[in-house]
């Protein structure tokens, strides 16, 4: 078990476990991760007409693990899910930027409600973890421009942006690259 602590002095610290999902919880971390996402305001309240809906893909939690590693924080608790994250290998099917040697994750969700709780911390710990377990040299993730609490977060554990990657993968939603190099370089 994974102890975190609150980065929101007046909310209480989460007793965290962090594990591979099950399947009888796919639909439960799916709406999870579509509820954190809009109320981030990464997601439109309604998908317009004719434009990529990317809560289908967030929602979609049993191909995100045929094609990955998706884990999710649990309050140990109550019981309650309170984030979830995909981890993925280079090459994998929701890998977007992995190279050769690095480990990617995506789709990070905190549950508005558990938002400050050091939940996220400890999803992005659980993927260091996975990444260097791996043997991977760097893990490499994308943010929306926008996401300041996100860009805070990965700050802290020294993910540093790598603005040639940046891309815009439909209109309107502009991705911020950032690595971390899990090896010390050659000297």
């Amino acid at each position: 078990m994974l102890r975190v602590e609150a980065s929101n002095p007046t909310a209480r610290a989460a007793a965290v476990r962090v594990r591979p999902v099950a399947q009888p919880e796919y639909a439960r971390a799916g709406a999870l991760c579509v509820a954190a996402y809009r109320a981030d305001g990464q997601l439109p309240a309604e998908p317009a007409a004719n434009r990529y809906d990317y809560s289908v893909a967030l929602a979609d939690v049993a191909d995100r693990v045929a094609h990955g590693e998706v884990l999710v924080a649990q309050d140990t608790g109550t019981g309650e899910l309170l984030g979830c994250v995909t981890f993925v290998h280079p090459g994998s099917r929701y890998a977007d930027l992995a190279g050769p040697g690095e480990g990617e994750f995506r789709m990070l969700a905190v549950a508005p409600t558990a938002q400050g709780r050091g939940v996220g911390h400890a999803l992005v710990r659980a993927c260091l973890d996975r990444a260097t377990g791996c043997g991977y040299a760097a893990v490499v993730i994308c943010v929306r421009d926008f996401s300041a609490p996100a860009k805070r977060l990965y700050a802290r554990f020294g993910f540093q942006r790598v603005p040639q990657r940046d891309f815009t993968p439909v209109p309107g939603v502009r991705l911020e690259v950032l690595r971390l190099s899990l090896v010390a370089p050659a000297r």
